[in-house]
């Protein structure tokens, strides 16, 4: 789900526009038509992947883990490469990186469409983060490269809207996809749309770039961060099934950790590092950034859950689990231009103390349903309180992030910001599947102890536990048996959920306890003037 940040849409905010690299001025409707269809892509793959998982591992026969992978195999290369795709953008062409970007990701869309296992899968997942991560930063970069500073807020507005209206409709036509046709055309549904952008921007799109740009690129950094996050993940994910005191697990932690700290060595030690440490010296911003990465963990943990509990448990068909979060967008939608205004009124720190609490007790309310009853008594309450929370943080966050460093660096701190939230999800499912899958197992073994079954039933239930509520039930059990085992199943799942949304209750309040010490709010007259222009760098981020 992408941040909504409401703006009118005006013809004239596209009419003109400053000189680009080509000699010649973009057309800025155009611009516009291949930012947002470029940036939907992005957007509605992350929203629509998640609606399509349940029935996905039903049909590949994948265990939790696997569809862990599916969803962290993309994450990872995203959150690896996105600030070094900005940094190729503004080197080599922004909309020659963008193009490739759409490119490679169609052709990885394909590949995942196509895949007969849930191996090919994954490793066509990682492909499409990469493209992500060349796509995703060019977006913004061009837009800002196509509109001089008058008309440049507008235009993000714009782009902000649009993308905001493709964002809610991506979960209910995945839903419908998954339902009436297969899971394979959730993928699939990206390649017209590449089509169109590839196009636009040849036909009507001028190159741009960053003249100034001088330096070699990061490219140690990138691989360190990625073989960093992707060991670390990988064995969190591994911990699930061998346990945390396994040696394998235990070794692979720990070479993700050396390698991870080299890469904070290196980002110290070079002349034009990926990542700018130094930012970190100011408390706002390093304030910010933990508050994104407990807040965003907490948001991506339980929406990766979510989709699982309706359909495989709740009984939802994918079309109405796609329609569950749509409150949440249209919140955001409605709402964010208030938030923002909240920032004038009141500073930025209280709002982002008051809006995790909020996000807080909205992820504390999914632990209230058990099996079965309405959505409107049941996980509604959740879903509007949550996003309520979302939507008074996300605009005092990314004035924070924005505002508390020189002007000159704001880029790079909007994709630091940006990076930090990708990662914040890449961890935060990895570490609820410990907890979601070992709290699934012991209630799961309780749960069947209390039912009249053979010994080796039991076992052979119990031994598909890594499956979680996608558990396929032996041959040749009897009707009533059948019912019994289900609803034991389903039992275990509602109590590892009400775990893992519990645990993303806390890492909200920790959030806000970290945005009342660190965050230091500037007069609302400085937040006022940059308001507008910081707006935007969440807006990239937000999708579940």
């Amino acid at each position: 789900m992408s941040n909504i940040t409401q703006c009118p849409c005006d013809r004239g905010v596209i009419d003109a526009a400053p000189q680009t690299a080509s000699g010649r001025p973009p057309s800025g409707m155009w611009v516009l038509v291949a930012t947002i269809l470029g940036s939907s892509m992005a957007f509605i793959d992350g929203s629509v992947v998640n609606v399509a998982l349940p029935v996905l591992q039903e049909n590949l026969h994948a265990t939790a883990a696997d569809v862990q992978w599916v969803v962290e195999a993309y994450l990872l290369l995203l959150a690896s490469l996105v600030l070094l795709g900005g940094s190729l953008g503004d080197h080599f062409g922004r909309r020659r990186i963008f193009a490739t970007g759409i490119a490679l990701f169609s052709l990885a869309s394909i590949w995942c469409g196509l895949s007969p296992t849930i191996g090919s899968l994954i490793l066509a997942r990682a492909v499409q983060g990469i493209g992500a991560a060349l796509l995703v930063p060019g977006s913004l970069a061009i837009i800002s490269a196509s509109f001089d500073a008058n008309r440049r807020g507008r235009a993000i507005g714009t782009w902000s809207g649009f993308t905001s209206i493709t964002s809610a409709i991506g979960p209910v036509l995945g839903g419908g996809l998954v339902q009436y046709a297969s899971w394979r055309w959730v993928f699939f549904l990206n390649v017209p749309l590449a089509a169109i952008v590839l196009v636009v921007l040849f036909w009507h799109v001028p190159e741009s770039r960053d003249e100034a740009a001088q330096g070699r690129l990061d490219w140690r950094g990138a691989l360190l961060a990625t073989i960093g996050l992707g060991t670390i993940v990988y064995g969190l994910i591994e911990a699930g099934s061998l346990s945390f005191l396994h040696p394998l697990v235990l070794s692979i932690l720990a070479i993700g950790i050396v390698v991870f700290a080299a890469f904070i060595w290196l980002e110290t030690h070079i002349a034009n590092p990926m990542i700018s440490l130094s930012l970190f010296r100011s408390s706002s911003f390093s304030g910010a950034n933990l508050l994104t990465l407990l807040l965003y963990a907490a948001m991506n943990g339980i929406t990766f859950y979510l989709p699982f509990n309706l359909i495989q448990v709740q009984g939802y068909p994918p079309t109405l689990a796609g329609l569950a979060l749509l409150p949440f967008v249209l919140l955001m939608f409605s709402l964010s231009r208030w938030a923002g205004g909240l920032v004038e009124r009141y500073g930025a720190r209280l709002p982002l103390v008051v809006g995790p609490v909020i996000a807080a007790l909205g992820f504390a309310l999914f632990a209230v349903p058990g099996v079965g009853g309405s959505y409107w008594l049941t996980f509604f309450p959740a879903v509007l309180v949550m996003g309520l929370g979302m939507t008074i943080t996300v605009a005092p966050l990314t004035t924070v992030v924005m505002g508390s460093v020189a002007e000159g660096h704001t880029g790079i701190a909007s994709g630091i910001n940006n990076a930090v939230a990708r990662t914040a999800g890449l961890l935060a499912i990895a570490v609820l599947g410990i907890v979601v899958v070992a709290t699934f197992q012991n209630n799961l073994v309780h749960q069947l102890a209390q039912l009249p079954l053979p010994i080796s039933v039991q076992q052979s239930i119990a031994a598909q536990g890594h499956r979680l509520a996608a558990i396929q039930l032996p041959d040749g059990i009897s009707g009533e048996a059948r019912t019994q085992i289900k609803q034991a199943i389903d039992e275990a799942f509602v109590a590892s959920f009400r775990f893992a949304a519990l645990i993303c209750s806390v890492l909200g309040l920790l959030g806000a306890c970290c945005s009342w010490f660190m965050i230091q709010d500037k007069s609302k007259a400085a937040i006022s003037e940059t308001k507008q222009e910081q707006q935007p760098s969440h807006s990239e981020r937000i999708d579940t």
